[in-house]
């Protein structure tokens, strides 16, 4: 099972300067309401399609509405090979800025 990160930890993480990496894994109607500022937009269903548009050197964060579709993603990622986290609560518990 995937690692869980708080959307205050990806906050701190971000201000940090550290190099994040976001996948927003929600429907294109719910992306148009804002998402995470950088976060690459791939929705859950064309998760599997597009892997190698990811890196596996890299580590990602996963992040979804409520945190269900991330959990889902996570698990497909996880066992094409690739390093994730996901994000507690999604979108609905993100405080910071969207674009």
């Amino acid at each position: 099972m995937a690692k869980q990160i708080t959307p205050e930890e990806m906050a701190k993480r971000l201000q940090h300067g550290e190099e994040v990496i976001v996948i927003d894994v929600r429907e294109n109607s719910e992306v148009a309401t804002g998402k995470i500022p950088g976060a690459k937009h791939i929705p859950l269903g064309q998760l599997a399609l597009r892997k190698n548009e990811l890196n596996k050197d890299k580590s990602y964060i996963i992040t979804c509405q409520s945190g269900n579709r991330s959990k889902a993603a996570c698990g497909i990622l996880e066992a094409l090979g690739y390093q994730v986290e996901d994000m507690k609560g999604g979108m609905n518990n993100w405080n910071g800025d969207t674009e």
